[in-house]
């Protein structure tokens, strides 16, 4: 137009666009408003998505556009992280039938709590599904794959290998490690079918003994309290309490009674 001297509608057509995208003016959009609702939504509820806080906004019928949002909400990076969800291998049920002998199936579960200060712990327990035996519990406030295997170990030396270990499907549970140490010493790994805790229920039922006698019954100030009060309750437990599902004997009486 300044060059040719064409007039507006000469110019456009020779362009082949219309005039009211040539007049076009973009609006100018303030966007602090949004990130501040945005911002302050977060604050007060940071588990919500996009999805809720553009529905919480939209009630107040300010006429904001949900594209314009989603921007804004991008652009504040406060996208929620969603963790993937962990494929695992399709577990077949297994029977939770009593061994005949001892060492032919361990149990094995976390458990957590707490001590006086607030700091949290694990409990690692491993116990014979044949005289329901607590072989062992390790207390720690971490305890990984490769402490497991140590720990497994230990009780090995002191017991001997177990034909198969029944367990959830935890990731230490789960871990390469963990099924390479099992492969390499003929032990079968056996997990439950995910959200089934029944099939695991020999340690299932001696968790809720462990935490109703000592879990819930003392306030701890340290590991080794807890370590040793557990150590005194596991001789206790094999030695001395009557099992109902043993005819009222303890685990080391019904062994013997087996034998």
């Amino acid at each position: 137009m300044q060059t040719y001297g064409l007039s507006e509608r000469q110019a456009c057509n020779m362009l082949k666009m219309s005039r009211s995208v040539y007049r076009y003016q973009a609006k100018k959009q303030d966007d602090q408003v949004i990130a501040g609702a945005l911002l302050e939504i977060a604050g007060r509820k940071p588990r919500w998505g996009f999805g809720k806080m553009f529905a919480y906004l939209n009630k107040e019928r300010n006429g904001w556009n949900h594209k314009r949002i989603r921007r804004v909400y991008c652009e504040l990076k406060l996208n929620l992280r969603v963790k993937p969800k962990k494929r695992l291998p399709k577990r077949v049920r297994q029977p939770l039938v009593q061994p005949e002998l001892a060492n032919q199936s361990w149990s094995i579960d976390f458990m957590s709590d707490s001590l006086t200060n607030g700091r949290a712990f694990r409990t690692l327990n491993i116990l014979d599904e044949f005289n329901r035996e607590a072989l062992w519990i390790e207390v720690d406030t971490s305890l990984p794959a490769e402490r497991v295997i140590r720990v497994l170990e230990m009780v090995v030396s002191w017991q001997g290998c177990p034909k198969q270990i029944r367990m959830d499907n935890g990731p230490e549970f789960i871990s390469h490690r963990l099924a390479t140490w099992a492969h390499e010493h003929g032990i079968q790994l056996v997990h439950i079918q995910p959200g089934k805790p029944a099939q695991n229920g020999y340690i299932e039922r001696f968790n809720r003994t462990y935490r109703q006698d000592i879990l819930d019954a003392y306030l701890f100030n340290s590991l080794d309290e807890v370590r040793e009060i557990t150590e005194d309750w596991i001789e206790e437990y094999n030695t001395i309490r009557p099992h109902d599902a043993l005819k009222g004997l303890s685990p080391y009486e019904f062994a013997i009674k087996q034998t």
